[in-house]
């Protein structure tokens, strides 16, 4: 009896290719390895926002004026693992003229509400001091100050920007004039 070999000429040149890799993959006898290893850097945590700032115009006898700041930008390139930060703001009195007493406005009569984020980027859980002008609350004078704005759970690097507001409560004794205060922001 006669056996007859059926070829696939599919199948050489697939096993044929196999034991090629498996040549090509072996370890030699004589093998040296190398761990590498890099580093990457963290950068710094920065907070910015604008040089300056107009609530504009109420006259005398107005109970509040109120106004945006303008863009306030943290940007955090730390890198961090589960990291946190949180900004802060406090100001300075507010007077014209001479700043008699009734030509100041003190920080604590002005109301402060970061609002939630006009933009994130990054991952972090990001919460706003005073997500409503309802719940805005006075600045005072000292540093640290107010909590305006905080991230935790942080992974690697992120951003966030507000555009808060300031309710300004005018005093009923305040006197016409162009009142000028400075509000400092920080993050740490």
């Amino acid at each position: 009896m006669r056996v007859r070999t059926v070829r696939n000429p599919r199948i050489v040149p697939a096993v044929l290719t196999a034991a090629g890799l498996a040549l090509l993959t072996a370890v030699p006898a004589d093998a040296a390895t190398t761990t590498v290893t890099f580093t990457l850097t963290g950068g710094a945590l920065t907070i910015s926002a604008p040089a300056t700032a107009n609530l504009g115009t109420a006259a005398v006898g107005t109970a509040t004026l109120s106004g945006s700041l303008g863009a306030v930008t943290v940007t955090d390139a730390r890198g961090a693992l589960l990291g946190t930060w949180t900004a802060s703001v406090f100001s300075t009195n507010f007077t014209t003229g001479g700043g008699t007493p009734s030509e100041t406005i003190a920080a604590t009569a002005v109301n402060y509400a970061s609002l939630t984020a006009t933009s994130t980027t990054g991952t972090a859980v990001f919460t706003p001091g005073q997500a409503t002008v309802g719940l805005a609350a006075p600045l005072g004078t000292t540093a640290p100050g107010l909590t305006a704005f905080s991230a935790t759970a942080i992974v690697g690097n992120n951003t966030a920007t507000w555009n808060p507001t300031l309710v300004v409560n005018i005093p009923s004794a305040a006197v016409a004039g162009t009142y000028t205060g400075t509000v400092t922001h920080s993050v740490a």
